[in-house]
């Protein structure tokens, strides 16, 4: 149902992998670190995370989470927003070479 508001995912990173840098026109995240580092791009800025620290991320604001340690990252992703459709997606890097 993509019209209520908010979802919430988990999300697995394997080591030394990150997710492409995106944003989102119609929806904030916030992720929280539930197990192993990440290192988070948000605009030009770079945070490091660890198991039970958060992030917000802003509508439209570039944004990219990478697994920096030696075991599987996994956050949590909520979704806040009135449209969480997949296609609410803008790629700017991609390690798959998505579009």
């Amino acid at each position: 149902n993509n019209n209520s508001g908010s979802k919430v995912k988990r999300i697995g990173v394997y080591p030394g992998k990150k997710l492409s840098l995106q944003s989102h026109n119609k929806r904030s995240e916030h992720w929280v670190i539930v197990k192993g580092k990440a290192k988070v791009q948000l605009g030009n800025n770079y945070n490091i995370l660890h198991k039970d620290q958060s992030i917000y991320i802003p509508i439209k604001a570039l944004h990219r989470i990478e697994n920096i340690g030696d075991e599987i990252m996994e956050f949590i992703e909520t979704q806040i927003g009135d449209y969480l459709g997949e296609d609410d997606i803008i790629r700017y890097e991609d390690d798959y070479g998505r579009v």
